[in-house]
């Protein structure tokens, strides 16, 4: 299949076509589509219909995190509220920010209003899996605000039985001074933070990804095997290039 690569290509040369039909024709298929799109949004809520009836694990309240003021606890990090989705960001340490992650970059970068999250007493935070300081550089070069903490004094812990140093999302209930496991996902699952992809999936072209199904001729971000998903540009992560361009410095060097 010939590929169209859409960071490369000659801006006077196009990717391929959709074909061409009328009104009535158009709204036939989308409506035939239609009725794949209700089945699944009725899965999703089926899924999470049962995903609200796991049973939960209990973990230990106490478990040490760094916050801006040094040492809390789990328990501290739900900030009274009820329950707590805590992303466990990857980390490269001695990296400066172009060498940072930019899965969790481009899903923590979606993260921004949590006033919805907090109407339903969920608090949300990130909890790095690399040195306060040195992330808490990387959070404010990025401009994030929302809640960040280093797992680090606690990690093995608080990811027992999974891959630690890999992103993951879980979900913890509070039950007074107890402390609960509800849910965790990783890999393709903290898409639930996004939704760049979401309205690209929406697009003709996709997210132009080399896995996707697509008809020949269809527009490719190429990558190497090892980089099929293409959230990088000119060697760093793709939302960062703002941030350079307003003259924020990536050493994330702790200063004395």
């Amino acid at each position: 299949m010939t590929e169209y690569d859409s960071t490369t290509a000659d801006p006077d040369s196009a990717p391929a076509l959709p074909p061409v039909a009328d009104r009535a024709v158009f709204q036939a298929e989308l409506d035939k589509l239609r009725v794949r799109e209700k089945a699944h949004t009725r899965e999703g809520d089926a899924i999470a219909a049962t995903r609200r009836r796991l049973p939960m694990v209990e973990v230990a309240a106490d478990l040490e995190l760094t916050g801006p003021d040094g040492p809390v606890t789990l328990l501290d990090a739900f900030e009274g509220r009820r329950q707590l989705i805590a992303y466990y960001f990857m980390w490269h340490d001695g990296h400066d920010a172009a060498g940072q992650c930019e899965g969790c970059t481009w899903v923590t970068t979606q993260v921004q209003e949590l006033s919805y999250l907090h109407s339903r007493d969920i608090t949300y935070a990130v909890f790095c899996q690399g040195p306060y300081e040195e992330s808490r550089r990387y959070r404010d070069f990025m401009g994030w605000e929302v809640p960040w903490y280093s797992a680090l004094p606690s990690q093995d812990e608080l990811l027992v039985g999974r891959h630690v140093g890999m992103m993951h999302l879980v979900c913890y209930l509070r039950d007074g001074d107890r402390v609960y496991e509800t849910y965790w996902t990783t890999l393709r699952g903290v898409e639930a933070m996004d939704y760049s992809y979401a309205l690209m999936d929406l697009t003709v072209y996709g997210r132009q990804e080399l896995w996707e199904d697509s008809p020949p001729g269809w527009p490719r971000v190429q990558g190497t095997p090892a980089d099929h998903v293409r959230l990088r540009r000119n060697g760093r992560p793709i939302p960062q290039w703002s941030r350079i361009e307003a003259g924020r410095s990536d050493d994330l060097t702790p200063r004395p």
